[in-house]
């Protein structure tokens, strides 16, 4: 068992604040894309009163809207602004550490460069804070350093998504060194410190690990790079929603198996799994020591109690 493992302060605030909308206005509050990428959390939410829309358009006029912990464009900000008044953020503050971070670096004229996967919604988001006459140029590989082409004669800074590779983006980042010397970096690394600390224990786990279980839906960014970790280190991976999703061949001949959860995977699930392995062949449960989290990120003071 990793630890840390599971839930964020990022997606504990952001649930937080669609449960304390949906308490504080009644049923139904709008938000904006899937809140956090679990389904789990996502159908609970539902249930109890929140509708997911992908524009802001199916929003009724002055009906109650919430940004995922993901982050908006400046454009959907605008948009949401035009049709009601009641918004609450629930952008996660590491990604607007980010937002803020390309903000400043443009108002300065720097050329931007965004590491992260195209189509991702923090992604998006983050794309959708440049000004109308310096696009950020977005890059998902080393080969697409390669392809770059930027002035020398302006500044030039780099930002990444938070919920990248460690290993990944510190290969792309050289590269980005040796095409650009003077190229500018965040004072503090933009991958978060749920994201690094996932990866950190599964790294440490997957040496006596015959096999891992990521506790995450498909979608989750960062439960995807916890599954890539133990592929690369030539150990079968599996991206799960839960105990339902295990296939019994998947066990057959394994004496020992990782089990992790993404950042926005609640710890009810990974209890399942765990259940569903000791009724399965399973002797021990061992947890792994980790970096202890205390981090907590406030909720808006409106919908504070």
């Amino acid at each position: 068992m990793a630890n840390p493992r599971g839930f964020c302060a990022g997606v504990d605030r952001a649930i937080e604040i669609v449960e304390c909308a949906i308490e504080k206005h009644g049923a139904p509050i709008y938000v904006r894309h899937e809140v956090v990428h679990n389904k789990f959390v996502v159908s609970n939410l539902k249930k109890k009163g929140a509708i997911f829309v992908e524009e802001i358009d199916e929003v009724p006029k002055g009906g109650v809207v919430i940004f995922s912990a993901h982050g908006v464009s400046q454009a959907i900000r605008k948009q949401t602004s035009e049709i009601t008044n009641i918004i609450y953020d629930a952008t996660c503050p590491l990604v607007t550490k980010v937002h803020k971070e390309v903000t400043r670096r443009q108002k300065q004229n720097h050329q931007v460069i965004l590491i992260g996967h195209a189509g991702h919604p923090e992604v998006e988001g983050t794309l959708g804070q440049s000004n109308e006459s310096n696009h950020i140029n977005l890059i998902e590989s080393i080969n697409d350093v390669e392809g770059l082409e930027l002035s020398e004669d302006l500044d030039i800074s780099y930002t990444t998504q938070t919920t990248l590779s460690v290993d990944d983006t510190k290969l792309i980042v050289n590269s980005l060194k040796t095409k650009f010397p003077k190229i500018q970096e965040p004072k503090k690394s933009d991958i978060c410190y749920a994201t690094q600390n996932r990866q950190d224990s599964v790294k440490v786990m997957i040496k006596n690990s015959e096999m891992l279980l990521v506790i995450g839906s498909k979608n989750s960014s960062n439960s995807n790079r916890l599954k890539e970790i133990a592929e690369k280190s030539g150990k079968p991976a599996y991206l799960i929603d839960g105990s339902a999703d295990i296939k019994n061949e998947w066990l057959s001949g394994i004496d020992s198996i990782g089990v992790t959860a993404g950042a926005s995977a609640p710890e009810i699930l990974v209890q399942a799994v765990v259940s569903y392995l000791m009724m399965n062949g399973g002797s021990e449960v061992v947890e792994v020591s980790g970096t202890k989290e205390s981090i907590n990120f406030p909720i808006p003071s409106a919908l504070r109690v």
